[in-house]
Formats: C-alpha cells, structure tokens, sequence
C-alpha cells in the first residue's frame, strides 16, 4: 500500500491518550484477549456515580481500540484488495472478532441501563447515549450475529469484485476510474467507445453481483424477522438511531424532487443537447464539456492534488488547513487509482489515535478536487469532536456527517482558482452546481429502490431490475436515449455500492445536501462567521440530538418543500437558470 507521504506504520499510530483500562500490549486481533477485555468489564462491581462514569470511559476505550484495530484491517484491504494477507487478516477479524464482541456489548448496554437507574448522571449529558443504548437492546437478537458476520464477508467479496475490474483499453490495462477520464474527452467515438467498454467490463460480472445481492438480501430479512421488525426497513432505521424521521419523510422527500427538481435537471439537460447540437443526448456526453473544450486537468501528480488542497483548506479556515497538513505528515492519505484498490472514497476515523484516514481513487479529474474537498470535510469533523470523551459521541448522525462534507465543497468553492485558469474555474464551479442538482435527484432514486426493495423482499432478479428501471424512468426518464444499450441501464444500480454494504445510507446525502446548501447561504453574508457555526456544529460529534446539531451549526433539520424550494432558487440563480 503507497502513501502519498511516507509509509504510514498503523500498528504504531500515537495514541490521543495513555490507555488507562487496555493494557499497551493487548493483542486485540486476538479474541481470547478481546473477550477477557469486556468480561472485566462485565464483572467490574460500581459503587458509586464517579465509578459508574469511570466504567463508562473505560468502555469507551476499549470499544475505540477494538474498532481501530478492525478499522485498520479493513484499510489494508481495501487498498489491496489483491493482496491475499489483508484479505485473510480482515476475514479472520470479521468472523472472530466482531461475532465474540456483539453479544458482550449487548451485555454492557444492559449492565450500562440497570446501573443508570441506581446513579444519577447528568440527564442533558447522557441523553443521547442512553436512547441509543436501549434501541440497541430492543434490536439485538443472539441469532442475527452469525448473520451479520456472513453479510460483512459478502461485502469483502463485493470489493474483491469491483476492485479486480480493469479494462485493456488504448493498448493499456486500465482501472474504472481511469476509464472515466475517456467520458470528457470532446472526441464523442472514443467516449462511447470507453463508456461502451467500461459498461461491458461490468455486465460480465452483472450475474456474479446479482446473486451477491440475492445472499445478503435473504440475511438482511432474516435479521429483521429475528428482531421482530415487520421488515428490514423498520430494523435498518431503529438500527441507525434515525429518531427524527421516518420512511414516510423519505418518501415525501422522493415526490418532493420530483416535483421541484426533475424539471429543472430537464433545463439543465436541454440546454446541454442544444449546445452539443445532439438531437439525443447518449450516456456518454454528460461528463464531456457541452461547448467541446478539453477536459478540465487540474493535476498530473496526486502530489499536486495534495497540496492544492492544503492551500484551499488553508483560505477556507487556517486552522483548518493545519489539520490537512497534520494528515499529509502523518501519511494519512491513500489518494491515487491504481490496480487491485476497491472502488469509490471514503474517510475512516481511527478511534483510538482521534486521526481521520482519507482514501480515494485520484486519475486527475475535476471530480477528484471535490472528492477530496467532500473526504476533508469528513476529516475535520473528525478532528474537531475528537476530544468528546466517548468514542460514540466521536461519531456524529449520519445526517449531519454528510453535511461536514457536503458543505466543505461549497465553502471551498471560491478557492479553486489553487488548480485552475479563471474560465477553467467559472467551468468548474457551473458543473459543481450542476451535480449538486444531480445528487439531490440522484438520492430519490437510490433511496426509491432501496425503499422497493425490501418492501418487496421475495423478488426475483427480473422484478428487481424491473423495479430499478421504473424508479429510475420516474426521475431521470427522457434525460438519455438508451437505445441499445438497456442490458447496461437495468445494472446501472450495481455500482452504487451502498446499496451493497451500507442499506438505507444514502437519504443522508441528500438531507444533507440541503444542510451544505444553508451553510453555503450564511456565507452570502458573513463568510467567516458561517465557517465558524460550521466548525461549532462539528464539534458536537453525536453528543446532541440531530436537530439541536444543525441548529448549533447556523441551519435548520428539515427537508419540507418549505425549505428545498428557495435553495433550489438560489442553485438556479447560481446556473443563470432565473
């Protein structure tokens, strides 16, 4: 595994604090060790309010070393994904670990619950804690945590799939993300002739990914039925604590796009065919630039990625900067593509050091800027909460995770000038306001399927792709002529991996999405304070309710048409779409 700065050594990463309950030299890739650990702490007698807390701290400890280490794991392998070492250490973890550590941590919640009735903490301090704790106990069932195990280990396999993907393309084996560089090149025969061989690359492995599916769908069921949910959707929201909406609100917010957004994504659209002088825009022409520019190449080396990001960070907020600089020390940067890595980006937070790891698939496109913008902002939020004394107050609602990403974009928007000319920045910035559209419409669509999915659980593979093309017909119809090529549009969903390995996560990014766009208004009139409600927010992690962290952060918890039509205004304002 490379870095883009030195070889990170993540067995030696400095930890925030001396450990005070796991011994410095626990093996905690050991399950006899790990197993000791919580047993102490189950047999551990309180006697008082300050050793309750004391037990609580010492939970927290060894719950963040337990994760970092599987954390690290699964870093490894997904930067190798080739490399049969770390593909075994994860496994072994997955089936050992994990499976000894659920049903003691369900003991814990109920050893936590029974003495929080006999001492009294601080009921503002504790509240969130204590209504997650007892959600995790009305959910967990012995039975569901073979299951659970065999579904991470069907996640593995789907990495090891998307990540052995390559295409021989211009004489040259390359990876899928650098065959997305081929969709902005103004020569329209060689962008269909990459996307063509990109999508055939994937349907080949379409039946291998549908029965993938087929498995993990089955355990998702029975997980719930075990639990006593009526479906899997009812345990996945309980699961991810999502107390301040409902299915209901997720399908309000799908009708809700579609009555704000598709005709707006149809201007879009319509205005991009007439400059191309299509009569039909095909999947292949909307990445390319519509007036046949060269494609935007903000860097050849990730190096220069890097440190172009640090300078944005920098302008955005100093302290801030620092921090992505901390990271580039540290060699906490996973950034370029290349053979054997998984797919997509994402950020991981290592509970016990407090350090943010960003890894990605850099080739040198505009998309990667943002994806680097969008991983930083994870980062800060991560370092910002990172004095939260308990590990789960370290991490914050999904909802509002995204929005610590979402809004860096935007608040690093105006800095892009560190890669670009000013008409490759004002191209720049007009195709960033144009995905923010894209996303919004983009997570009805996934959120639609996942919703149909699993409320239609005994399906066949021929309903499911049916479902797929109807859900996706209803917000992107009319957009692209697919004509000859529906074989590739009815998998189209297989690349979105959280449909895969994190069911129901993807509503966060458009609620989200809707917070990032607020933080972006209050900038409109006091940048530097808008930055500093954003940082305050941050802070919170998951110590507060989800609606008192947004209202911290200078937003609003709501994602009624109320609230999305005067962004969506401001977004048109911003495409002189008005």
């Amino acid at each position: 595994m490379t870095k883009e700065k030195g070889q990170l050594n993540f067995e030696q990463l400095p930890r925030y604090q001396p450990r005070r309950f796991v011994p410095t030299d626990a093996n905690l890739k050991d399950k006899d060790t790990v197993v000791g650990l919580f047993q102490k702490l189950l047999d551990r007698v309180i006697r008082s309010q300050a050793e309750f807390e004391q037990w609580l701290l010492d939970r927290s400890e060894l719950d963040a070393a337990t994760r970092q280490a599987g954390d690290i794991l699964y870093i490894k392998m997904t930067c190798q994904t080739d490399n049969t070492t770390f593909a075994n250490d994860y496994t072994q973890f997955i089936e050992t670990i994990v499976p000894a550590v659920q049903p003691l941590s369900d003991q814990l919640n109920r050893k936590y619950l029974a003495d929080r009735e006999k001492f009294l903490l601080p009921e503002k301090k504790y509240q969130v804690y204590d209504r997650e704790r007892r959600e995790d106990l009305k959910l967990f069932r012995q039975e569901n945590v073979e299951l659970f195990t065999k579904v991470q280990l069907l996640s593995q396999e789907y990495q090891k799939i998307c990540g052995a993907m390559t295409v021989r393309f211009k004489g040259k084996e390359q990876t899928m993300p650098a065959m997305s560089k081929y969709l902005e090149e103004p020569n329209r025969i060689l962008r269909a002739e990459a996307w063509q061989a990109s999508a055939e690359r994937r349907r080949q492995d379409a039946e291998k990914l549908d029965q993938l599916f087929d498995q993990m769908l089955k355990l998702r069921v029975k997980i719930a039925q075990n639990a006593g949910c009526k479906n899997f959707t009812e345990y996945q929201f309980k699961s991810y604590h999502r107390f301040d909406y409902t299915p209901q609100d997720c399908k309000q917010y799908h009708s809700t796009m579609e009555h704000l957004l598709v005709p707006v994504l149809k201007q879009i659209k319509a205005r991009r065919r007439k400059q191309m002088r299509l009569n039909q825009l095909r999947p292949w022409d909307s990445a390319v630039d519509p007036l046949g520019r060269p494609p935007l190449r903000p860097f050849k080396q990730v190096k220069k990625l890097i440190t172009g990001a640090s300078r944005i960070f920098h302008q955005v907020d100093s302290d801030l900067g620092d921090k992505f600089d901390e990271m580039i020390n540290k060699g906490l940067l996973d950034l370029a593509s290349r053979k054997g890595k998984a797919p997509g980006g994402y950020q991981n937070t290592l509970d016990e050091a407090r350090l943010p790891f960003i890894f990605m698939n850099a080739v040198g496109t505009d998309d990667d800027i943002y994806t680097l913008l969008h991983e930083g902002g994870h980062a800060f939020h991560a370092f910002l909460c990172s004095s939260q004394k308990l590990v789960d107050y370290r991490h914050g609602p999904m909802e509002f995770n995204e929005v610590a990403s979402m809004a860096m974009e935007l608040l690093a928007d105006p800095f892009l000038a560190e890669f670009y000319g000013k008409e490759e920045l004002k191209r720049s910035q007009e195709a960033h306001w144009e995905s923010v559209l894209d996303i919004l419409v983009w997570v009805a669509v996934i959120d639609g399927f996942q919703h149909w999915i699993y409320e239609n659980p005994k399906h066949d593979q021929k309903q499911r792709w049916e479902a797929w093309l109807s859900i996706y017909d209803r917000f992107l119809g009319g957009f692209t002529d697919w004509k000859g090529l529906e074989k590739f549009k009815e998998v189209l969903w297989h690349r979105q991996l959280h449909i895969f390995e994190v069911p129901f996560y993807y509503i966060e990014y458009g609620i989200a999405q809707l917070g990032a766009l607020q933080v972006w208004l209050n900038t409109k009139k006091d940048f530097k304070q808008a930055v500093e409600f954003y940082k305050k927010g941050l802070r919170l992690g998951g110590s507060r309710p989800l609606p008192e962290i947004y209202k911290t952060a200078g937003i609003r918890f709501d994602f009624s048409e109320k609230t999305i039509a005067p962004l969506v205004d401001a977004v048109k304002t911003e495409l002189n779409l008005i």
